[in-house]
C-alpha cells in the first residue's frame, strides 16, 4: 500500500487518532459532508442510512485508534446484543414483568414453568454477560496486577501469555503478535460499563431490547465518546436513534463553543502545564525541591481535570453537531465543597454508574452484603449510617481499581472513599467534640513527628495544624453565635415586648457578621476539598503513563519520593526564582482556576452569547482562537489521559 493511503486508512501505534491533530478534523469535515447529505431529507430511509454510515465511521475512527482491538469491540456489540434478546425472551417465558410492563408472551402463559425459574433464565443470561464482559476487563487491564499478587503471595515467578496473540499468530505466518505482552486496548473500560449498563436494564425491565444489531453497535461504538466517555446509558441515547436530524443556529454555536472550549483546555492548559513542568517533576520528583513538587501536584489537578473535561467538551460538541445529545460529565468540580460533592461533579457518568450498577446493587444505605442478623439488629438509624459508608467505601476502592491495575489506584481510590466517611461523620458531631478531636490529632502527630522524623508525617502535620487553626476560629464564632441567641431567647416582661421580638425576628436580615463567616466557610470548605483530592492524585499521577508489567514498583517509588521532597526541609529562597524562571506555568494555573471558579451563571451567559452571534463574527472568532491554539501546540502530542483506562 503506497505510504499516503497507509497512512490514511491503516494503524499505526505510535500516532493513534485524536482530538488534537489535524487529520481528525480533516476526517471530520469528509464525515460531515457526507452526513449532510445524508440527512437532506428527513426519511425513515435516510435515517437508517445516516446510523449505519455512522456506524462505520465509529468502527473505522476505533481501528484508526486501537488497530486489531476493533475485533474486541465488535465481538461485546453482537454478544450483548444477543443476550439482551435472550434476557428479554426468557422474562416473558417464565412470566416475570417484561420492559414498560408488556404482557408475558402465550409461550410464557401456556408454559408449565410459568412463574418458575428456568436453568437458562434471564439470570443466567445476565451473569454471563457480566461474565464476559468483566472478564475481558480482567483480562486485557488486570492480568499484570493479579500476576504480580499471586507471584509476591505464593513465591512464584508466573509470567503474563496473551491468549489473543498466540490465536492470532496461527492465522498469520509471520508471527507478528507479541505473545509476551498483554496491550490494553483504548476505551475498553468505558464502552465495556456502557454494554454492562444495557443488559441490566433489559434484564431489570427498564428498556426494552435494540432490535437492530446495527443500532445497537451504532450506540456502543458512537466515536465522539467511544475511547474517553461519557458512558453512556442506553435509555438516553438510543430514542436519539430514531428521531430525525436537527440542527438550529443556536445549537450549532453551542457545539462550535463547546470544540473550541475543550480544545483550549487541553492544548492551552494541560498539555502546556505537563510537558513544561508537571511531567518534568513527576519523572524525577528527586530534582526538584518541595515546593516544586508541591505545586506540580496542583498543577496536575488543573491539567487532569483540563484534559479530561476538555476531551468530553469536544465529544460533547461534536455530537451535537451531529444531533446527538451526551450527558454532562464535568460541572465544576473543584467547587465542591467536600469529597462527597466532588464526586457529584466529576466524572458525572462514572459516579451514575458506579452508584446504579454497584453501590445500590451492594446494599445501598439499608444493607451490607455478608451481614447477616447481627446488622439487622442495629439501630435504624446507625444500620442505615453503617451501611450507606461501607458500600460508598467499597465503590470507591473499586472504582479506584477500575482506573488502573496498581495499588496506587487502590490507595487512591480508598483515600476518597475514607474521605467521603470522615466528612459525613464530621457532619454529624458536635462542636466541641471537634475542637477535642482536632486538638488531639494535631498533638499525636505532633508526638509522632518528633519521634520518626518521617516526611510524611510532617506533611500531614502541617496541614493539621492549619486545620486546627481553622476549626479554632470556626468553634469561637460558634461560641459567639451560642451567646447571642441565648440572649434573643430569654423571656420577655410584657406580652407587648414578646410581640415586638417576634416580629424584628420575622423580618430581620441576616447580619454582616454571619454573612462574612458563609461566605469564608464555603470558600474555606472548597479550598480544603481541593487540597485533598490534590493529595489523593499523588498516587492517581504516580501510577498513570506506566508500563503494566512495572507500574506497581514505579508508581510507588515515584509517590514515596515526591512526599520525601514535599516532607522535607524546604529552602525557601528558590520559590522567587521558580517563579520567575516558570512565570509562563505560574500563570496559566492561577488563570485556569480562576477561569473555574467563575460563577456558572457567567459561563452559561457567555456560552449563549457566542452560540447568538453572526455566522461571520463567529468564524472570525475560530480563526483567531486556532491561530492561538496553534501557538501552544508542543511538538510532542500528548494523548488524552483517560484513554488508557
Amino acid at each position: 500500500m503506497p505510504k499516503d493511503l497507509q497512512y490514511i486508512f491503516g494503524f499505526n501505534e505510535s500516532t493513534p487518532l485524536l482530538f488534537t491533530q489535524s487529520y481528525f478534523w480533516v476526517f471530520l469535515a469528509v464525515v460531515y459532508t457526507i452526513f449532510a447529505l445524508i440527512v437532506r431529507r428527513d426519511t425513515p430511509t435516510r435515517l437508517h442510512l445516516r446510523n449505519i454510515f455512522l456506524l462505520l465511521v465509529s468502527w473505522f475512527f476505533y481501528y484508526k485508534t486501537s488497530g486489531l482491538f476493533l475485533l474486541i469491540l465488535a465481538f461485546v456489540t453482537i454478544s450483548d446484543w444477543l443476550i439482551a434478546k435472550q434476557i428479554s425472551r426468557k422474562s416473558k417465558v417464565e412470566g416475570r414483568r417484561t420492559p414498560f410492563g408488556s404482557e408475558p408472551s402465550a409461550e410464557g402463559r401456556n408454559s408449565k414453568v410459568e412463574g418458575r425459574r428456568t436453568p437458562f433464565g434471564p439470570k443466567f443470561w445476565l451473569c454471563l454477560s457480566v461474565v464476559i464482559d468483566l472478564g475481558l476487563l480482567a483480562y486485557f487491564k488486570y492480568a499484570y496486577f493479579f500476576t504480580n499478587v499471586l507471584n509476591d503471595l505464593l513465591g512464584t515467578q508466573m509470567q503474563v501469555f496473551d491468549l489473543f496473540a498466540y490465536v492470532g499468530n496461527g492465522f498469520s505466518t509471520s508471527g507478528a503478535f507479541d505473545v509476551d505482552r498483554i496491550v490494553l486496548p483504548v476505551g475498553i473500560s468505558f464502552y465495556l460499563f456502557q454494554v454492562i449498563s444495557y443488559t441490566v436494564d433489559v434484564y431489570r425491565g427498564r428498556i426494552k431490547p435494540v432490535k437492530n444489531i446495527l443500532d445497537f453497535g451504532f450506540y456502543v461504538s458512537f466515536f465522539p465518546q467511544l475511547v474517553a466517555g461519557p458512558i453512556v446509558r442506553a435509555e438516553e441515547f438510543i430514542p436519539q436513534l430514531y428521531k430525525p436530524f436537527r440542527l438550529s443556529k443556536r445549537l450549532f454555536g453551542l457545539s462550535v463553543f463547546w470544540i473550541i472550549n475543550g480544545l483550549a483546555k487541553k492544548i492551552i492548559l494541560s498539555d502546556y502545564l505537563a510537558v513544561n513542568f508537571v511531567d518534568r517533576v513527576f519523572d524525577n520528583p528527586l530534582l526538584f525541591t518541595g515546593f516544586e513538587n508541591l505545586f506540580a501536584l496542583f498543577a496536575y489537578s488543573l491539567q487532569v481535570y483540563a484534559d479530561f473535561s476538555g476531551y468530553t467538551d469536544i465529544a460533547i460538541g461534536v455530537a451535537m453537531m451531529m444531533g446527538f445529545y451526551l450527558p454532562q460529565n464535568f460541572n465544576s468540580p473543584y467547587k465542591a465543597r467536600n469529597p462527597q460533592d466532588f464526586w457529584r461533579r466529576w466524572h458525572m457518568s462514572l459516579s451514575r454508574w458506579l452508584k446504579t450498577y454497584l453501590y445500590i446493587p451492594l446494599g445501598g444505605n439499608r444493607t451490607i452484603l455478608g451481614l447477616g442478623s447481627w446488622f439487622r439488629t442495629l439501630d435504624p438509624q446507625k444500620r442505615k449510617s453503617l451501611a450507606g459508608n461501607v458500600n460508598s467505601f467499597i465503590t470507591m476502592l473499586l472504582g479506584g481499581l477500575w482506573h488502573g491495575a496498581s495499588w496506587n489506584f487502590v490507595i487512591w481510590g480508598a483515600l476518597n472513599g475514607a474521605g467521603m466517611i470522615v466528612q459525613k461523620l464530621w457532619r454529624n458531631t458536635r462542636q466541641h467534640a471537634r475542637m477535642a478531636l482536632m486538638t488531639l490529632l494535631t498533638f499525636a502527630l505532633v508526638v509522632w513527628d518528633f519521634t520518626t522524623d518521617l516526611p510524611a508525617i510532617r506533611v500531614f502535620l502541617v496541614w493539621a495544624t492549619i486545620l486546627w487553626f481553622a476549626q479554632a476560629v470556626q468553634y469561637i464564632y460558634w461560641l459567639i453565635e451560642q451567646g447571642t441567641k441565648s440572649k434573643e431567647q430569654r423571656p420577655s416582661s410584657t406580652d407587648s415586648e414578646l410581640h415586638n421580638k417576634r416580629f424584628s425576628s420575622a423580618t430581620k436580615v441576616e447580619r454582616p457578621l454571619s454573612i462574612v463567616h458563609r461566605l469564608l466557610s464555603d470558600a474555606w470548605a472548597i479550598l480544603q476539598t481541593f487540597v485533598f483530592i490534590t493529595f489523593t492524585r499523588l498516587f492517581f499521577r504516580a501510577g498513570s503513563n506506566l508500563d503494566p508489567a512495572t507500574a506497581n514498583e514505579v508508581a510507588w517509588e515515584t509517590a514515596t519520593n515526591m512526599l520525601a521532597q514535599i516532607g522535607g526541609a524546604w529552602d525557601n529562597s528558590v520559590i522567587i526564582p521558580f517563579v520567575l524562571e516558570y512565570w509562563k506555568v505560574v500563570l496559566l494555573f492561577v488563570v485556569g482556576m480562576l477561569i473555574h471558579w467563575l460563577p456558572t451563571r457567567f459561563k452559561r451567559r457567555y456560552r449563549l452569547l457566542f452560540a447568538h452571534l453572526p455566522l461571520w463574527l463567529m468564524l472570525i472568532i475560530v480563526v483567531i482562537a486556532v491561530v492561538i491554539l496553534y501557538q501552544f501546540i508542543t511538538a510532542d502530542m500528548q494523548p488524552f489521559i483517560y484513554f488508557q483506562f
